[in-house]
Order: C-alpha cells, then sequence, then structure tokens
C-alpha cells in the first residue's frame, strides 16, 4: 500500500497491463473495453462515473471528482491505439519491460499517458484538504484517426477552466501543436486507347500540371510563420489512376495534405485549396474537384505562454526533475484543440518520446511515467489551492 503522496508503482505497472491488453487498435477502434476497465476503476474510488458511447464499440469515459468550491481541471488522453503492425521483439500486447523501458504498443501513445493520469487522480483523491475545485479525468477514443470521441465530448459544451492533454513529450511542455486537412482530389481526363493517347485527355499529365501549383502554393505558405510551429505546409502523399494497361485513365486521385499552425482557421484554408483548384482549370485547363475532406484529428491551436497553466507546469516539471525549459509546439496534432474550443487553458505533456510512437517495440521509460504521476498531481495542487 502506497503512503499517503506517494505513487504506487505497482499499481501504475499493473494498471498499464491491463490497458495494454486491450486491443483497442484504430482502425477499427472499439475502445469500448478498455473505457468500461477505466470506468470500473473510477467508481472504485468513489467517483461519479459516465460512459459516452459515440458509434457502436467507441466510447469516451468522464469520471468527476468534486472537491469543493474552486476551477474545473481536466486530465485528458486516449485509449485507441495505432495497428501494432510486425517487427516487435515482444507481444505487442503484453507489458514487456527491460532496461527501465516499458514495452507495448501505447505504451507512450497513449496508455502510459492514462494509467500515470489515473495515478494523479488517486493521489489527489487522498489529498483532499490540500485543494479545492474539480478533477476530470476524460479518457477518449478515436484520437489516432479523427478525434471523434474529443468532439463528441466539447460537442456537451462542458466547463473546464484547466487541462492537461496527455501525448509523449517527455514530460516537458508543449502549449501550441499544428492542425491538418486532407483534401481528396479527382483530376479528370478522357479515357482513349494507350495506341491513340491524343483521342482522350490524360488525367496524369494535368495531375503532374496541379502538383507544380501545389508545390508552389507550399513555397508561398512560408511566408507565414509560428514562432513555436514555424510554417504551414502543403504535400501530396497519395497519387492513384488508371484501370488497365492500355488505356488512358479516366482519372487520377491525388491526397493532399494542408498542415496549418494556429493563426489559420480551417475554413479559410478550405477556400483557399478550393480557390487553388479553380486557378488550375482556369489557367491550365485542369479539371479538378474535391471528393472528399478525409477524417484528421482537428486544427491547430495554442495556449498563451503565460497562462497560469502554462507556469505551473513547468515549475511543476522542473521539480520533479524533467527537462523543462521554454515551453515548445508540437508538429503533429492532437486533442488540445479540442478542449481549447471549450475555453479552457491547457498544456499537452506526458511520459515518452513521440519518435518511439506508432513504432514497433513502442516503449516509455518507467522513472518518466512514475514522474509523471507527481507533476500531473502537483499541477493541480499548485492552481487549486485550497483557501
Amino acid at each position: 500500500m502506497a503512503t499517503i503522496g506517494t505513487p504506487d508503482r505497482q499499481r501504475v505497472l499493473e494498471r498499464l497491463a491491463r490497458l495494454i491488453a486491450f486491443k483497442s487498435e484504430n482502425p477499427p477502434g472499439r475502445e469500448i473495453e478498455a473505457i468500461g476497465y477505466l470506468a470500473d476503476l473510477f467508481r472504485g474510488m468513489g467517483l461519479q462515473v459516465e460512459i459516452d458511447e459515440f458509434a457502436p464499440g467507441r466510447a469516451n469515459v468522464v469520471a468527476r471528482l468534486d472537491n469543493g468550491a474552486g476551477p474545473t481541471f481536466a486530465f485528458n488522453s486516449h485509449v485507441d491505439v495505432v495497428p501494432a503492425g510486425g517487427g516487435w521483439t515482444s507481444d505487442p500486447f503484453t507489458l514487456t519491460s527491460r532496461d527501465g523501458q516499458l514495452y507495448g504498443r501505447g505504451a507512450c501513445d497513449a496508455k502510459g499517458q492514462v494509467a500515470c493520469m489515473i495515478e494523479a487522480i488517486e493521489l489527489l483523491a487522498a489529498e483532499r484538504s490540500r485543494w479545492s475545485g474539480t478533477v476530470l479525468g476524460v479518457f477518449v477514443g478515436d484520437e489516432e484517426v479523427a478525434s471523434r470521441g474529443a468532439r463528441a465530448y466539447v460537442a456537451r459544451s462542458p466547463k473546464i477552466d484547466f487541462c492537461v492533454v496527455g501525448e509523449p513529450t517527455s514530460n516537458a511542455v508543449a502549449i501550441a501543436h499544428k492542425g491538418s486537412l486532407r483534401p481528396l482530389v479527382r483530376v479528370k481526363g478522357v479515357t482513349a486507347h494507350s495506341a491513340s493517347p491524343d483521342k482522350g485527355v490524360n488525367p496524369l499529365y494535368k495531375a503532374a500540371e496541379l502538383l507544380r501549383w501545389i508545390e508552389q502554393q507550399h513555397r508561398a505558405l512560408q511566408a507565414l510563420s509560428h514562432p513555436l510551429l514555424g510554417s504551414p505546409s502543403l504535400t501530396v502523399t497519395r497519387m492513384n489512376g488508371g484501370h488497365a494497361d492500355n488505356v488512358t485513365p479516366e482519372f487520377c486521385d491525388l491526397l493532399l495534405d494542408r498542415r496549418m499552425i494556429p493563426q489559420e482557421s480551417e475554413a479559410k484554408v478550405r477556400r483557399q485549396i478550393e480557390d487553388l483548384l479553380a486557378q488550375a482549370r482556369t489557367s491550365h485547363g485542369v479539371h479538378a474537384e474535391i471528393l472528399s475532406w478525409l477524417p484528421t484529428t482537428g486544427g491547430a491551436t495554442e495556449t498563451a505562454p503565460d497562462q497560469p497553466i502554462v507556469r505551473a507546469a513547468l515549475e511543476c516539471a522542473r521539480r520533479h526533475g524533467a527537462a523543462a525549459g521554454a515551453p515548445y509546439g508540437l508538429q503533429g496534432a492532437c486533442d488540445l484543440v479540442h478542449f481549447r474550443s471549450t475555453g479552457a487553458q491547457g498544456v499537452v505533456m506526458g511520459p515518452g518520446r513521440l519518435d518511439v510512437a506508432h513504432k514497433p517495440d513502442e516503449s516509455v521509460p518507467e522513472h518518466e511515467l512514475m514522474q509523471a504521476c507527481l507533476i500531473h498531481r502537483d499541477v493541480v495542487l499548485s492552481l487549486m489551492p485550497r483557501p
């Protein structure tokens, strides 16, 4: 049994092992079993618990710890993981410890985040005399694809003052992240026998012209910049066309990837891409249309560096030995943007390195996992002291 104020290592590792054993790979997701396990844990702590199933087999859990008047603080992370894939040296769904590292799919992205946040909540539940307000544990599904879990949660207009979003940062403090849009663009042509290609319009050639326009647009975007995130970008990640070896294609599909910075709105960026296709048609006869916008995590966001949550996170990280220099920005996306949409001020932080997430032998350093339990707890104690 852990003493008051001290994380229980065995408890944290057992919970992480249970979470990793749930095969919540996304796609297809199916987080419901892991969410049910978390709900039972929180009920056992005496918290109010709600399960919100936003799609068949897909759910969030919201646990609530009320402790008098004061702000509302949310811990958030996700229980879905990317598919395990091959190349592992141990079972990806069995927590394995060696040389101070804990291995398993989701060890750092993001079931390790969930495990240390649960421990922080349990410590806070045992130390209610030291703080006042409400602590939420909001653990969601589908972050790895379209953030449907976080979107469903914030659609309920929850009142949140502060939040920590758990993602692997080696317990450093991130206050901004990029966003993304992915339009699937179809370039149209006219089919012809490949022996008489001039009797048709080859959309592959038209796509080549459009690619040059896309490259020019990417270069023009470099004039924009964010102090922590740099410039936005536009690139092509997939290209597909043709159905037979001896026929020129009817169409060619391009998947574009547009990364946004906080000063850009999703609506404005969508219009920019639509305008780009219209200009390509007018100037070069490229007939292209957007078939669909593929699901993404969402837009870009930031929290001002002078916010109390940022100062508290930096101070607590330093106090517990994390390398906490100036706050930084994430090039990828996460659910902070959705919590910021509620009016919450928040940061992204947690154990593990992003460069080992989504790979075989994903791992989290055990010392960072235990360090994060204390950092998370102390951020709440710093922001919500009892009068």
